[in-house]
């Protein structure tokens, strides 16, 4: 992931190992139930992703791509269509980020859910189903493989295979240019903000005028 100066780090590749949680219209209640997302923030969701389905109800442990030791570290990872579809959520993406996920390759996002990731700088990108199926096939009979996306040129190369992906412009163009978080880019820019708001009639002594 490349750092720029700017609050937001521009992110215009990422690599890291895959972990494949298969399956069409995984919806957000089961990336992370609603009962753990009465916190204040975000920070400690990442233990929470995909709970119900990982663990049973005495803690013990269900199989699942997240709960195998292969797959621990991984950063890149790979759905089927539809993923995120549901309630519009924003803790499902900020779980996965906290899990230790970068970057989702899927086959079609519900589209709110894939601006969430975009907002957080998550690249959400997509693949055809023959494509998918071949890049899941890759990394479950070898977990170890490298994965590299990079925005600029939409490609994704694993085990010396090429695949090209989609990306919505106005994501790319964002991510690319770090400026993915409306909230950095704001403010990173106060002194014109100030400036343009001193313009203002509405905002700056209309009231002692009238």
């Amino acid at each position: 992931m490349m750092v720029s100066e700017k609050t937001n780090p521009a992110v215009d590749s990422i690599t890291g190992r895959g972990i494949p949680v298969r399956g069409n219209d995984i919806d957000t209640d089961q990336i992370i139930p609603a009962r753990y997302m009465k916190v204040v923030t975000f920070e400690g969701l990442g233990q929470y992703a995909f709970y119900d389905v990982r663990f049973k109800e005495d803690g013990s442990q269900k199989p699942h791509p997240f709960n195998e030791s292969r797959y621990q570290g991984a950063g890149i990872l790979l759905v089927n269509r539809n993923f995120g579809c549901g309630s519009s959520r924003e803790h499902a993406p900020q779980a996965l980020q906290k899990a230790g996920i970068q970057a989702v390759v899927g086959e079609s996002f519900a589209e709110i859910f894939a601006g969430n990731c975009t907002a957080m700088g998550v690249p959400a990108v997509t693949l055809s189903s023959q494509d998918m199926l071949q890049l899941m096939e890759t990394v479950e009979q070898e977990p170890t493989t490298e994965i590299h996306l990079d925005l600029r040129s939409n490609t994704l190369t694993a085990a010396r295979q090429s695949f090209t992906f989609s990306l919505p412009p106005a994501y790319r163009n964002s991510l690319i240019a770090g400026t993915w978080d409306s909230t950095s880019v704001l403010l990173d820019n106060l002194e014109q903000i100030h400036q343009t708001a001193a313009r203002l009639p509405y905002v700056d002594g209309f009231a002692a005028g009238v």
